[in-house]
């Protein structure tokens, strides 16, 4: 077989998806599946969107990549109508998430150095985070299991339980340069950082001169219902990393930073070939024409309440299925009673396609794009999964 000559280090499921449309997936033999996976929430606009097609196709006929020696203007462009959405003033553009969060660390260490604080490099982190694959990254991460085996941790981490105040302040000390959470865990298992809380971290950020760092790769690009989720707390950040939904599909990713905070980042202190290339920059605008359209926002707060109210329907008919349901607009978290992997099969059976989280978690992530119809497709196929795991027994969980 031709995956015998690849790295073993996924456990795929055993499906080959030729084409999708929408919210939907067909396999090579002709299966159709309901994704309310997206690519991990990345097919923010579902499959084959045309505009982001249309948007590929006639960049793919021009310029392909030029690096970043010179202009581009696409970069221009989508720079300027990022920050015009939010806090931000400076946007750095790379291939991924995980690079996203290399450039805010750095950026983050440099604040501090450039205003005569070389000691001050140390970041606070949160148990259960993901921030990526990279050493830097699974170190500010801090789980184990993604840790083993590499060498010695990156230092510079200092991890604190997720939304204990106490243990956040205790942790503050003069090395610290910043507090880096995701408002919202993904893999940590759709837990939310309350509302207070993320305005306790800004808070506590302009008391002690720190700067406060958003992982919203996952949460961001309309995700939660607002633009990015710390919209709903009301507060803003020095530095955002974006990226999956912000691309649409295509791998694109960004760190956004306040004027203030980017000032340490001059000519030779960051760098990437292929960010920001062209290819990206015409699928990310395209991406934010439909995302920032009138009532689009709306939509997915829409959908997102007949996901809360089917969902916790379930919960209350399956209770030994379902012990809890997590998650804002349509970043949704099945906490499961059993076997979260018994609860993905289940629904597989059923042609509808979920992701794994941490804490017995499954993540459901419909493309943003999806209808309150085909959510209550979604819905009714949750229920025929609960139903059979009812009826035959749920393994407990461990």
């Amino acid at each position: 077989m031709a995956e015998a000559a690849l790295y073993d280090t996924y456990n795929r499921a055993p499906l080959r998806f030729e084409r999708g449309e929408g919210v939907w997936l067909t396999t090579e033999s002709g299966e159709r599946y309901l994704d309310f996976a997206a690519g991990i929430a990345v097919n923010s606009l579902g499959h084959s969107h045309p505009h982001l097609v249309q948007a590929l196709k006639d960049q793919a006929e021009k310029l392909w990549h030029l690096s970043n020696l010179y202009d581009v203007p696409g970069q221009e462009r989508l720079g300027r109508r990022l920050a015009e959405a939010t806090f931000a003033d400076k946007v750095f553009f790379t291939n991924s998430g995980a690079e996203a969060l290399e450039c805010a660390i750095k950026t983050a260490r440099r604040y501090q150095y450039v205003k005569g604080h070389p000691e001050r490099f140390h970041i606070i982190t949160f148990e259960g985070a993901f921030h990526g694959r990279t050493l830097a990254t699974i170190a500010a991460g801090g789980q184990a299991k993604y840790l083993e085996g590499f060498g010695p941790k990156v230092s510079g981490f200092d991890q604190v339980p997720f939304g204990d105040l106490d243990a956040l302040k205790a942790a503050i000390t003069d090395a610290t340069a910043a507090i880096l959470i995701e408002p919202v865990q993904g893999e940590g298992g759709l837990r939310l950082a309350s509302k207070e809380f993320m305005r306790a971290l800004r808070q506590l950020c302009d008391e002690h001169g720190l700067l406060l760092v958003l992982d919203e790769v996952q949460s961001g690009v309309g995700r939660t219902g607002k633009l990015f989720a710390h919209e709903w707390s009301g507060i803003t950040p020095d530095i955002m990393t974006v990226a999956k939904g912000i691309g649409g599909g295509f791998p694109l990713g960004a760190c956004l930073a306040t004027e203030e905070a980017a000032s340490g980042m001059k000519a030779g202190t960051h760098g990437t070939t292929y960010g920001g290339n062209p290819l990206a920059m015409s699928v990310g605008n395209a991406v934010l024409d439909i995302v920032l359209a009138d009532g689009f926002l709306e939509h997915v707060r829409d959908v997102a309440l007949v996901f809360r109210q089917g969902l916790e329907s379930l919960k209350d008919r399956y209770p030994d299925v379902i012990e809890e349901i997590r998650g804002e607009g349509l970043l949704i978290g099945i906490k499961a009673k059993g076997l979260n992997t018994d609860l993905l099969m289940a629904m597989r059976a059923e042609h509808l396609l979920g992701v794994p989280a941490g804490d017995n978690v499954v993540r459901l992530l419909p493309p943003l794009v999806v209808t309150a119809e085909e959510a209550r497709d979604g819905l009714a196929r949750i229920e025929r999964a609960a139903e059979a795991l009812s009826k035959s027994g749920m393994k407990k969980s461990a």
